[in-house]
């Protein structure tokens, strides 16, 4: 075809030379309507190439050249390349584009670097893959599948002014060969460079070593690795550096040691864009801070190295952390996203010093951008092997795109067949070799692969819980579903199987311990959330994967367009992530619970994955609150595919998020994807903020069609048919119609809602939080449609559109609700719910429970649930009817009050309303309201329940991430309340209108997962009373026996933060966050760092605290501790933190639930692992490899205002009972139950601590006058259940123990003492696979139980005591049975005698409940010897039952009210005859 361009052109392009040349007219003045289109179509493998004849540096980007299917002839030109549509393919930069959207990022030369001379060309192969072209070098496919016919398309956009064509012919000889040795579209081979480099010490030499036909790029890397000229670290370097691999390797010397003086440099000056790139080849834990990278332009010769770099005070820039540092001294404290401390073995850094002065870095092989304009013109690189960086190696392959395919290359050089022939690659091969997805044989350390590569395990799950991930062998194909089936679980630790996608290739990728950790490539879902490079991009995407069991499947896709979609049991969870790379490799991360997976290969059962549309459910991640049917709907509202440059779209179209948002704050327009109705409201919730820049986020509706939109970089320069607010200010196309508007935007923070609507008179009205702010503007056009539009400016980083979007009247209002808006939730299969006999005095139950009817006044109607909820449990009700005359209506809600610890009906006693309730916590929602025991939480929440009307239904239940959730006619309102209890009931209020209601859920039937073993995430954890085992550790932490550091804390602080008493006290003076404080000085190993906090109880939410492994001279404080992602451990409500992500659950207490006053403590042992001690007692390991030194970080947050050092020096010794727990994990658990979380403090630690109601049942267990002997001498065992201790450990009501695991339920309102376990007892035996029961007893039989270490019958048998009559001489009277019978010796040998022939008959039961009665413990009164105060006790024990040994049956008291919730009145009473079957565990004391 011949080398010229099409007449019709771009308006201000003029042609000439034949028309070869284009000239872009105006240059100065304009950047773009530079486009130009090859004459004729392209013909297969020619190579249109045209060079850049001009460039003005007025502008930033540069040429742009790809392939179009638009005929120019009649094509209407945009005014830049990436408008096209119709099947065009654009090279920008290093962004290939499709119709103006991204394919793929970091594709080949970066055309924007280019210079004038310079070559670039384009080409569709045979194949149908688009190839792009630099200077003779074909950097790869772009794309594939194009399609036949095809023009080439120059844009002379930005700074590229004339170019003129040169050729457009297939490419030379040379490059032919090098094509035809193409395996795949992906996968080019330069085996002439390649053998180059390593076959040079082999004899393989030939002229294709200087064959300049190989590209100048290339022939000029060529020649320098065939020269002394290679770029080398200078002999001259560190003292601790040892130099190898001809000096291509440094190393630096006892890493353990020492953590400085590793410079090195390199051997030459850098020439001008030449890269100089490195790849860590180890890293230590111990230190903190890690490798820096720059430029000097001392002359390595002449340079007296000091210890670190960033000492020298002239000529030098370097990179440290994400800051740049000129001359020592910080110049840019965050140039980048990514930290040099937070990079792993295996990523590479680069540095090029460009030509115009400008000095960037690279990660991985992407450009950071400029870290300095003007540098010297001469310069040498330096690496300083700092902190953690310990070896590092020069890497002469720079071309990050390239590096797969130079990698394969030599290796197959370095093959045993190098040198001989080798014969040609074929395009087809065996199908079964390579079809087939199998696991690569590269795994993580702790991981196998079996099964000829379709199995991947963890050999020993049960002793380590991450190293596990595993990678396909090949790349995923488009459109192709990676599936894996979970084998194998097992219960000891938290978290599950992740899976996602990486652009590494497995063979040449460090395997990291966990995916997670993964800076760059890398997409992850992890539990219900997705990760990219480590971040978290999606909250609440899909079904959580931390929830699944063995024979659970999970799968990835990456679809056609670019989009990544999970699978969970063959459900689709929707698009998670957008503009994923071709070329990406399956991940499977076998972590926590996850110990096996098998690759699936049949695929036929998995439905189809759902189109990509704007509209309707089907790109809605399921289980989105607003997943309705029908495209029609008012829940089918989206963000258009179509944004602005920086905006992205997940979760189906309703999440928008900026990238780079610290590095940009505009380009990130979004709009609706259909025009909105009238009265139809557009509503969004900010979901994530930064404080790095000014303004916010702007709202608005536009009659601009997306498709003709050229998004601008903010929606205010837009100068036609837009309305827009800003801040306070009410723009019309750019130009401020009113200020002071009734809101401020740019004062809304995360959490707020703005909507807007257009009425149908043509008013705008903005909404915040649900209020109308009035009218905005008026005389919107009623004949043109109005998209809405937000731009995510400034501060303002995601939004989504929340389920109030759709029509006003349906989301404030619930008057037209009518079971066809929503819907329809059926009930789960199991019994229907019913109501508690225990209710309002006004209330009548009919249908068996089942219904409710208020017959009298407008109050006294509260009913409870029969049960307590389960998590993830519904509990519904119909409004039956209502009566106009009232006004109000249902209340709904969650509440802790058991209604079996209520009076008998009626009950007068009840609160007349819910909103009075106060006797236990209460959650509710009245009218739009959120109340918490009667106290607003949260005004204007979903639809108002004051507009029910009959035939309505409304329910409630309690999610697993322990949030209470409303439900209106089977929509999901969202969360209404947070940290509720997990043993709740359901309430509700026949208040006002409504006077009946029926119930129309079920409750969940039990299966086999009610007794599985007690796994560290479910329910059925064991509570902190049952691991502490009389056993005896023979391990402990010896103490220092030093006297410690005072920790004082650090100036440098968050700025709501006041220090006093000479910095030992700091106080948070306004607001509930920004109280981040550190401590001046660094924890010392084996010093307990300790805080007595203050509360306010106005806010909610309390203290979190731990450890930052670096300095924090210079740390910019964030506003909670939760933000701070580098080098952190955290301790938060009851999970730990490491760098933002959540690595345990369920350890330790709940800080938010810690009382006034508690003493919390930190503790790093000589192993590095962190502890929590609360009150003096030890909560075991929360985290490892702590490094040193660190300092304690506490986050005043909520409702902890002030905290006060309580320094205590040493820990252990001969004083401390704190034993060393450094070999247990994060989440630790001895046969499925969790660690030690004692509260109690010993007398030693913390004396006045100890709980008043523990103290008195102890004066009590004194009066009884029992040989000490009897009990255990650790106190720390002994374990309060009163109301206020187990709230604080946070216990829960009911858990499992024992082969097979039954449940039983702790004494809450008594005391256990523990007892000492006789030697001959099997302990461990009885601990792990023993039932847990409790059997009430008399005082007068205590001892003789005590003294047989087992119950026994006649004197065990207390049915026939009476009540207490006279007092005893030690102040408490006994029963006069007891005290009337005593037997002389003779009598008492003889009924030795007689029992040791006789079998006993001991009653059980698994609830203290049943146990408790009066029947079973009779009371005695006493008088307590400090108070003088007369009281009533009874007295039991818990103890440990050999499974199999007793029979369940039914209770002899006659009564049918249910004893106790969790157990049937029929299984409540356990029997047992056999002797030994019963372990004394614990003596029970209940004081009155």
């Amino acid at each position: 075809m011949a080398a010229e361009l099409h007449p019709r052109s771009g308006k201000l392009i003029g042609l000439s030379n034949s028309n070869r040349t284009a000239q872009r007219n105006q240059p100065v003045q304009e950047f773009n309507h530079g486009l130009v289109l090859s004459r004729e179509p392209l013909r297969d493998r020619d190579v249109f190439t045209v060079r850049i004849d001009k460039k003005v540096n007025s502008w930033s980007g540069s040429v742009e050249i790809g392939v179009t299917a638009l005929d120019p002839a009649c094509l209407d030109f945009p005014s830049s390349a990436t408008g096209l549509k119709g099947g065009s393919w654009i090279v920008s930069g290093c962004s290939v584009l499709r119709d103006g959207r991204s394919v793929l990022e970091e594709y080949g030369r970066d055309l924007d670097q280019l210079a004038e001379g310079d070559r670039v060309g384009i080409q569709r192969s045979a194949r149908g893959e688009l190839h792009l072209w630099v200077n003779g070098h074909d950097c790869g496919a772009a794309a594939s599948g194009l399609p036949t016919r095809l023009w080439a398309v120059v844009d002379l956009y930005g700074k590229c002014t004339q170019v003129t064509v040169v050729s457009c012919e297939p490419p030379s000889s040379m490059e032919r060969d090098t094509e035809r040795e193409t395996v795949d579209g992906h996968e080019e081979l330069f085996d002439v460079f390649n053998n180059a480099i390593v076959g040079a010490g082999t004899g393989n030499t030939g002229s294709t070593n200087n064959s300049p036909a190989v590209g100048a790029g290339l022939g000029a890397v060529t020649s320098g690795m065939m020269t002394n000229d290679a770029l080398l670290f200078h002999e001259k370097c560190g003292t601790l550096i040892k130099l190898s691999n001809n000096n291509k390797t440094a190393e630096r010397r006892r890493p353990l040691d020492e953590f400085n003086n590793g410079v090195v440099m390199t051997n030459r000056p850098l020439r001008h864009n030449e890269m100089f790139e490195i790849r860590i080849d180890k890293l230590v834990d111990k230190w903190s801070g890690s490798i820096e990278i720059g430029v000097t332009t001392h002359n390595p010769n002449n340079l007296d190295y000091p210890a670190t770099m960033t000492n020298l005070r002239s000529g030098t820039i370097m990179m440290s952390g994400c800051g740049i540092l000129t001359n020592g001294k910080g110049t840019r404290r965050e140039y980048c996203e990514f930290s040099l401390d937070e990079l792993q073995e295996g990523d590479h850094i680069g540095l090029m010093h460009k030509a115009s002065g400008a000095l960037h870095f690279y990660i991985n092989g992407i450009d950071q951008g400029v870290a300095a304009a003007q540098t010297p013109p001469m310069v040498y690189g330096v690496v300083d092997l700092y902190g953690m960086a310990v070896k590092v190696t020069i890497v002469h392959n720079h071309n990050h795109s390239d590096r797969l395919r130079r990698n394969n290359a030599i290796m197959r050089a370095l093959s045993p067949d190098v040198g001989r022939p080798r014969p040609a690659l074929s395009l087809t091969s065996d199908p079964d070799a390579t079809d087939r997805l199998l696991f690569h044989s590269n795994c993580g350390q702790k991981a196998a692969i079996i099964s000829e590569g379709r199995t991947a395990l963890r050999p020993h799950a049960t002793d380590d819980f991450n190293h596990g991930v595993v990678l396909s062998g090949r790349p995923l194909r488009s459109n192709e579903v990676f599936q894996v089936r979970i084998d194998k679980m097992v219960d000891k630790w938290a978290g599950s199987i992740e899976i996602g996608v990486t652009t590494h290739n497995p063979a040449y990728l460090q395997l990291p311990s966990t995916m997670t950790n993964l800076r760059s490539g890398t997409w992850m879902m992890t539990g219900n959330g997705v990760m990219h490079n480590g971040t978290t991009i999606l909250d609440e995407y899909g079904h959580n994967l931390d929830r699944l069991k063995a024979g659970d499947t999970v799968g990835v896709v990456r679809k056609e367009d670019g989009s990544l979609h999970f699978f969970v049991n063959g459900v689709a969870q929707g698009p998670a992530a957008w503009n994923i790379p071709p070329s990406v490799y399956a991940v499977v991360d076998l972590y926590g619970q996850a110990a096996q997976a098998t690759i699936m290969d049949d695929m036929a059962d998995l439905p189809p994955l759902p189109e990509d549309s704007s509209e309707g459910p089907t790109v809605m991640s399921p289980g989105s609150p607003c997943s309705v049917a029908g495209g029609n709907s008012a829940n089918d509202l989206r963000f258009h595919q179509l944004h602005g440059t920086n905006a992205v779209i997940t979760n189906g179209g309703r999440t928008a998020l900026r990238q780079n948002c610290r590095s940009e704050f505009n380009d990130a327009i979004v709009i609706s994807n259909r025009c909105l109705r009238d009265g139809e409201l557009f509503e969004i919730v900010i979901q994530k903020m930064v404080d790095r820049w000014s303004g916010s986020i702007e709202a608005g509706v536009t009659s601009i069609r997306p498709e003709e939109l050229e998004f601008p970089n903010t929606m205010t320069d837009i100068d036609y048919d837009t309305w827009m607010l800003s801040g306070t200010a009410i723009m019309q196309d750019g130009n401020t119609m009113r200020n002071n508007y009734g809101c401020d935007l740019d004062s809304l923070t995360t959490g707020s809602r703005i909507g807007m609507m257009r009425s149908a008179t043509g008013d705008l009205h903005y909404y915040i939080n649900g209020v109308d702010q009035g009218v905005a503007c008026t005389g919107l056009p009623p004949d043109k449609e109005v998209y809405a539009v937000i731009d995510l400016y400034g501060q303002c980083v995601q939004v989504s559109i929340t389920s109030s979007s759709g029509p006003l009247d349906n989301s404030l209002c619930t008057s037209n609700i009518t079971e066809k808006s929503f819907p329809i939730h059926s009930p789960v299969a199991g019994v229907a719910h019913r109501l508690h006999s225990k209710h309002g005095k006004n209330v009548v139950l009919l249908g068996e429970g089942c219904q409710a009817v208020r017959v009298g006044g407008y109050a006294h109607g509260i009913v409870f649930s029969a049960k307590e909820l389960k998590t993830d449990e519904l509990f519904e009700v119909k409004i039956d009817e209502v009566d106009n005359q009232w006004s109000g209506s249902l209340h709904m809600g969650l509440t802790s009050l058991a209604p079996p610890e209520l009076p008998s009906c009626p009950m007068s006693g009840l609160s007349p309303s819910l909103t009075q309730l106060r006797a236990k916590v209460t959650w509710l929602l009245a009218g739009s309201e959120v109340r918490r025991n009667g106290v607003l939480q949260r005004q204007n929440y979903g639809a108002s329940l004051d507009r029910l009307m009959v035939g309505n239904r409304v329910g409630v239940k309690r999610c697993s991430d322990d949030t209470m959730h409303i439900l209106i006619d089977g929509e999901d309102m969202g969360t209404a309340a947070t940290a509720v209890a997990k043993n709740v009931y359901a309430v509700l209020d026949l208040y006002g209108r409504v006077t009946a209601v029926s119930i129309v859920s079920s409750s969940v039937l039990e299966d086999a997962e009610s007794i599985k073993a007690p796994s560290l995430s479910s329910d059925s954890c064991s509570d902190g009373e049952e691991e502490s085992t009389p056993v005896r550790h023979t391990g402990g932490c010896s103490g220092t026996g030093e006297g410690g550091i005072v920790m004082a804390f650090l100036e440098n602080h968050g700025k709501n933060i006041q220090l006093s008493n000479q910095n030992l006290t700091a106080a948070r003076v306004s607001s509930y966050n920004q109280g981040l404080l550190v401590t001046a000085q660094p924890l010392p190993r084996q010093q307990l760092f300790q805080v007595i906090d203050r509360l306010n109880p106005s806010w909610t939410s309390s203290l979190s605290l731990g450890v930052i492994g670096h300095s924090p001279d210079r740390l910019n404080f964030p506003s909670t501790a939760c933000c701070l992602k580098r080098s952190a451990w955290l301790l938060q409500r009851d999970s730990v933190f490491h760098n933002s992500l959540k690595i345990c659950e369920n350890y330790g207490p709940n800080l938010d639930t810690c009382p006034e006053g508690t003493v919390l403590g930190l503790l790093v042992d000589g192993n590095s692992c962190l502890h929590l001690h609360v009150n003096g007692m030890d909560q075991g390991v929360a985290a490892q490899d702590i490094p040193n030194p660190c300092y304690p970080l506490i986050d005043l947050y909520g409702q902890c205002e002030q905290v006060l050092t309580d320094n205590v020096p040493t820990v252990g010794g001969e004083s401390g009972e704190a034993r060393c727990q450094g070999d247990m994990e994060k989440a630790d658990m001895v046969d499925g139950i969790k660690e030690s979380v004692c509260w109690t403090p010993p007398p030693e630690v913390n004396p006045n601590k100890t709980c008043e109601y523990q103290a008195l049942c102890s004066r009590f267990k004194d009066l009884l006058t029992l040989p000490d002997g009897y009990f255990n001498e650790d106190a720390k065992y002994n374990l309060c259940y009163c109301e206020s201790c187990h709230k604080l450990r946070g216990d829960e009501a009911y858990y499992k123990r024992g082969e097979p695991p039954r449940d039983y339920a702790l004494p809450f309102g008594w005391c256990r003492f523990a007892l000492r376990i006789k030697p001959h007892c099997e302990v461990s035996s009885a601990f792990k696979k023993w039932h847990i029961a409790y059997h009430g007893t008399s005082v007068g039989a205590l001892r003789r139980t005590l003294d047989h270490a087992q119950l026994l019958s006649g004197t065990s048998s207390i049915f026939s005591v009476s009540p207490a009559k006279m007092e005893g001489p030690n102040g408490y009277s006994e029963p006069e049975e007891n005290s009337n019978s005593l037997p002389d010796r003779d009598r008492e040998r003889d009924r030795d005698r007689e029992r040791d022939r006789e079998v006993p008959r001991v009653q059980l039961s698994p609830t203290m409940r049943y146990s408790g009665l009066e029947m079973f413990a009779p009371k005695v009164q006493f008088r307590d010897p400090r108070s003088h105060c007369c009281h009533q006790a009874q007295v039991g024990f818990q103890v440990c039952v050999r499974p199999g040994s007793y029979k369940v049956g039914p209770q002899n008291l006659g009564t049918s009210e249910p004893l106790d919730p969790r157990f049937s009145n029929t299984e409540i009473e356990w029997i047992t005859k056999e002797q030994g079957g019963t372990l004394l565990y614990g003596l029970l004391i209940r004081v009155e």
